[in-house]
């Protein structure tokens, strides 16, 4: 990297601490200390406010107390903040995923080219007054192409981007390492952070503990991370998705009951929440507010630890997957918005393809496949994360892999506290968890790599990533990569799709719809997302 200042090296049991690591819930991290200032007491304040100066109120149903680092994160809560904090060169509309000229002036002109020239915004400054330049770009990058600081954002580049250089104070190019067109809608995942501010030293714990300072049209105000973050507009923001709203508090809440009274009745405390639990659905619509979802890559998916036996043997993988009732669980769970998994990506992916594999309820294979294993008198503990809908399809889980014969034990937990364990390297067999992989892109090259890949923090919990198949899986997948031929690339994926189902070592159970709930009456220009978190770059008081 040209006319960067090196980022500090990050240890690996930091970025295991505080990355985020779960697309819907989860992020790799222990509960962190609130950054802001003020009593815990006046954290869910609505901010008062009439007409066009009243505060907007979200209600996340996911938790606050993981790394807004946007580098690093992957915690639905801060992802969604991130969004209206910070910018990338470019960034995608959050349905459509069509990218668009954010801190850039304009796209590249040729998104098939070895190298893309960008010009800074006239005028864009961080949210503490100072402009925001190049050597901003290229710090950002620097991190994200350090081979000596692991970012979760290097899964998403360092494939494809070779360097970023500086050509001016207000312009970079980037150097790819072969003609990448999905690269363009990638930049907003590399938001772009003040050098000033993140450069010093300590200053990149600050950013996992919930210090953000970015330049898009909000502003954090007040962090605290059991209860809420707070923004208010910011000003002096120029660029193409002006804040309409001059203050909003977002609260997290958990727990599906509280989630969905903060949002019901006359005396309702929020204008929108998501993650709407569907038995409330019903409920909400009755009591006059608007109820969309999305169907998309949200699933619950089983992790294994192949290094304990005997879950190093496929058979016996595949056969817990073949006994889950997946009907059962899609009808009493998840009220019919789901559909049983038939490969890693969702039917709506425009790469999808049924795989060679696919995990029908099937008891019969299942038993069958244990017997080839030698493996009876089998007993598991499947940890989860206590996500509410999570925890609603665990029940079916556990009656299923019973009446295999698998004695089975449920330890759902708070999804920091599973993946501290992991961090640590805490023995386990089984884990059950939510994620999301289109928070970050809707291309199955992105999605694949999310889980998949060497030194992948996946693989590692998994302790997959030497094993032979594996290996040859990862070759298969750099290959795909770097397929210029779009028809080509999409079948050599859907190919190598087909070994990720066959070996199942993290795999979806069900895909499933993600609702959100908001008073329409209030807000005009929302869009239920199928990922989790929400989007009001385009919404406004109606």
């Amino acid at each position: 990297m040209r006319d960067a200042t090196p980022a500090p090296a990050l240890h690996r049991r930091s970025f295991l601490k505080y990355s985020g690591a779960l697309g819907a819930a989860a992020t790799i991290a222990s509960t962190l200390s609130a950054c802001s200032s003020g009593p815990e007491s006046t954290n869910e304040a609505d901010g008062g406010g009439e007409g066009a100066e009243r505060t907007l109120t979200a209600v996340i149903g996911y938790g606050n107390d993981q790394s807004w680092d946007p580098l690093m994160t992957a915690s639905a809560f801060a992802m969604a903040g991130n969004h209206h904090v910070y910018e990338g060169l470019l960034d995608t509309d959050p349905i459509s995923r069509e990218p668009y000229a954010a801190l850039a002036t304009e796209m590249p002109a040729d998104l098939r080219a070895t190298t893309w020239r960008f010009t800074l915004r006239p005028g864009a400054t961080w949210h503490d007054g100072k402009p925001v330049t190049a050597d901003d770009v290229v710090f950002t990058y620097g991190r994200v192409l350090d081979p000596d600081t692991t970012t979760l954002a290097k899964n998403f580049f360092a494939s494809w981007l070779k360097e970023v250089r500086r050509t001016g104070d207000t312009s970079v190019e980037l150097v790819l390492k072969f003609p990448f067109p999905d690269g363009a809608q990638r930049l907003t995942l590399a938001k772009i952070m003040p050098k000033h501010v993140f450069g010093k030293a300590g200053a990149l714990d600050e950013a996992t503990t919930g210090k953000a300072v970015g330049s898009g049209p909000y502003r954090q105000t007040a962090h605290h991370p059991k209860s809420n973050t707070t923004f208010e507009a910011f000003a002096d923001y120029n660029g193409p998705r002006k804040a309409a709203f001059k203050k909003m508090n977002w609260l997290t809440i958990v727990d599906a009951a509280p989630r969905v009274a903060k949002i019901s009745g006359s005396s309702a405390g929020a204008q929108i929440s998501d993650n709407i639990p569907y038995a409330n659905i019903s409920q909400l619509e009755k009591g006059g507010l608007e109820v969309a979802g999305g169907a998309g890559m949200n699933h619950l998916f089983l992790l294994f630890n192949t290094a304990h036996k005997p879950f190093d043997d496929v058979r016996v993988r595949q056969a817990l997957h073949y006994a889950i009732d997946t009907g059962k669980m899609i009808r009493a769970a998840l009220r019919g918005h789901g559909k049983a998994a038939s490969s890693y990506l969702d039917e709506g992916n425009p790469t999808y393809r049924k795989a060679s594999t696919v995990y029908g309820h099937d008891p019969a294979k299942a038993r069958e496949l244990l017997k080839e294993a030698g493996v009876s008198g089998l007993k598991v503990t499947l940890m989860a994360v206590n996500v509410s809908w999570i925890a609603d399809c665990l029940p079916t889980i556990k009656a299923s892999w019973d009446a295999l014969g698998v004695e089975t034990t449920l330890e759902p937990q708070e999804t920091a506290a599973l993946f501290t364990k992991l961090d640590q390297k805490k023995d386990f067999q089984v884990v059950a968890a939510a994620s999301n992989p289109n928070q970050f892109g809707l291309d199955a090259d992105l999605i694949m790599h999310y889980n998949y890949g060497p030194g992948n923090t996946w693989m590692r919990y998994a302790r997959w990533e030497d094993n032979s198949v594996a290996k040859d899986l990862f070759r298969r997948m750099d290959r795909a990569t770097r397929e210029p031929d779009p028809a080509k690339k999409k079948t050599m994926t859907q190919d190598y799709i087909d070994i990720v189902a066959e070996n199942a070592v993290i795999y979806p159970v069900v895909h499933n719809e993600l609702i959100t709930a908001w008073d329409a009456g209030e807000l005009t220009g929302i869009r239920a997302q199928p990922y989790p978190g929400i989007n009001v770059l385009q919404a406004k008081w109606a």
